[in-house]
Parts: structure tokens; sequence; C-alpha cells
């Protein structure tokens, strides 16, 4: 089985990018002048969600730099020893929907600081997996098609992120604990 997945996997990529020009050719289809129109589409979009990154990014500054995030896990570790889950791992629940790349580096920050077979590189790495960027995609996606009325989307997405977040929590606990 093993080499059978092996086999298709190295060349499930290269068939893919033989059929497509193919299957154009075939259809008569403009190959070129399709993959130029959609850059067009694609480089206007990258403008229009310009100003919703550049709000996500002083947002993320501002929380990161008043010290809330500390308060918060601060508020919060005695609840989470009393669980037996480290609070180190705390501020992943906040910095996950809202930041792919900032939660991916404080999980790299507590991988080196406390190992990746560690409880806590270990929950840390779970929650990165079980998680998503609701914020972000909200804010980037929705702003490039025009949706401004995303707040059961919020709610759903948020709520998700922490079903995930005490999904992850439990089970590293029930598996590795």
């Amino acid at each position: 089985m093993y080499a059978v997945v092996s086999l298709i996997s190295a060349w499930a990529i290269p068939a893919i990018i033989v059929f497509i020009p193919l299957y154009a050719y075939f259809k008569r289809i403009p190959v070129y002048e399709s993959f130029v129109e959609g850059a067009k589409d694609g480089f206007q979009t990258s403008i229009n969600i310009i100003p919703a990154l550049v709000g996500m990014m002083v947002a993320i500054s501002v929380f990161r730099a008043s010290g809330a995030m500390e308060w918060i896990v601060g508020w919060f570790a005695p609840l989470l020893n009393w669980f037996g889950v480290p609070s180190e791992v705390l501020p992943l629940a906040f910095l996950r929907p809202i930041t792919g790349a900032g939660s991916l580096a404080f999980t790299t920050d507590l991988i080196k600081t406390y190992g990746a077979d560690s409880m806590i590189g270990r929950m840390a790495s779970t929650v990165q997996g079980s998680t998503d960027t609701t914020l972000y995609v909200l804010m980037v996606y929705f702003g490039a098609i025009g949706i401004r009325k995303g707040r059961y989307a919020l709610k759903v997405g948020l709520f998700s992120d922490l079903v995930g977040f005490v999904a992850a929590i439990i089970v590293c606990l029930l598996v590795f604990g």
C-alpha cells in the first residue's frame, strides 16, 4: 500500500501539469490569456485587501504592546493549572484567530524553549493545527469580495476556534498525559 501511495504522490503533480494544458488545447481554451486575465483580477484583489491587512497588523501590535495578553494569561493561569493545562499555551487561543504568522512564531518559540516532545510543545502544535485564523479570513476574504455584515460568521468562527482549542488540549491530555 505504501508503494502505491508513494507512486501516486510522485506522479500526481506532474500529471496535473500535463493534463491542464492538454485539456485546454483540446477544448480550444486560450491558456495564456486566461492566466493573464486571472492575474489581473488577483492583483486588483490584493490592492483591495491592503487596508484590511494594515488594520489587522496595527490591532495585533497594539494588543501585544499594551500588555493585555500577559494580563489575560495571568488571570486564567490558576484555572488552567487546576485542570493540568500549562498556561504557556493560552496565548495561542488569542493569537491563532488573529494571525497565522504570529501564532506560528509563538508556537516555534514554545517548542524551542520547552522541546517538541514536551506537553507544552505537543499542545501548542495540536492547537496550531486544530484552529484557524478566523479574524484574518473574515477581514481579508470578506473584505475582498465586499461582504460587510459578517457577525454570524465571526461568532461561528470564534466558537469553532474555542472548540478546536479545548479539543486539542483534551486530546493532548488524554493521549500524552
